[in-house]
């Protein structure tokens, strides 16, 4: 028997009816025997700002996201591509996580996938998004890229995800992110 793994669920979009927390949470129905992933809110994370952090320090919201990362086994990142990049959101978050000391991003096993409304999904936000984690030593998973176009065809509005292929390549990056956490945990 393995051990459990804990995964910690971001979503790149601060959105109410966001395609990629509705990702998230169908991988969470999705995810494999021994696999928990809980969801966590960007939203409240201020901008960051160095003076805030060598003054009064990091943020509250920060500083439960890190403790949040650190407890976790490893991330699952759902995010939108917004001009071809990382949504800001996002990125101040990654950015307020990675600061010394004990950065908790640093050795992390990171899954990252993304959904849009669009042909192409989100591949070159993605993109960028892997190279910002490598950045900050996070171990992302290279393969599979699940970048899910089409989200309403794809996706309703109960978090299932409708599409029988969509649904078997979030599983196979589910299972080689389990897989992946087992290894670097060893």
């Amino acid at each position: 028997m393995t051990d459990p793994i804990r995964v910690l669920g971001i979503s790149g979009s601060l959105r109410k009816a966001s395609w990629n927390t509705l990702l998230l949470r169908a991988a969470q129905k999705l995810a494999p025997e021994g696999m928990t992933i809980e969801i966590t809110e960007i939203r409240d994370i201020p901008f960051y700002d160095g003076d805030v952090e060598a003054g009064p320090g990091i943020p509250e919201p920060a500083v439960a996201l890190r403790e949040k990362i650190r407890a976790a086994d490893a991330l699952l990142i759902a995010s939108p591509e917004y001009n071809g990049s990382v949504t800001g959101v996002l990125k101040n978050a990654i950015d307020w996580a990675s600061r010394p000391p004990h950065q908790p991003l640093d050795g992390k096993p990171i899954a990252v996938f993304g959904t849009s409304p669009g042909a192409t999904g989100t591949i070159r936000g993605q993109a960028h998004l892997r190279q910002v984690l490598a950045n900050v030593n996070g171990l992302v998973l290279v393969q599979p890229v699940v970048a899910v176009g089409n989200a309403a065809q794809r996706l309703d509005a109960d978090a299932n995800i409708t599409d029988e292929a969509t649904r078997n390549f979030v599983v196979t990056m589910l299972t080689r992110l389990a897989d992946w956490t087992h290894r670097l945990k060893a």
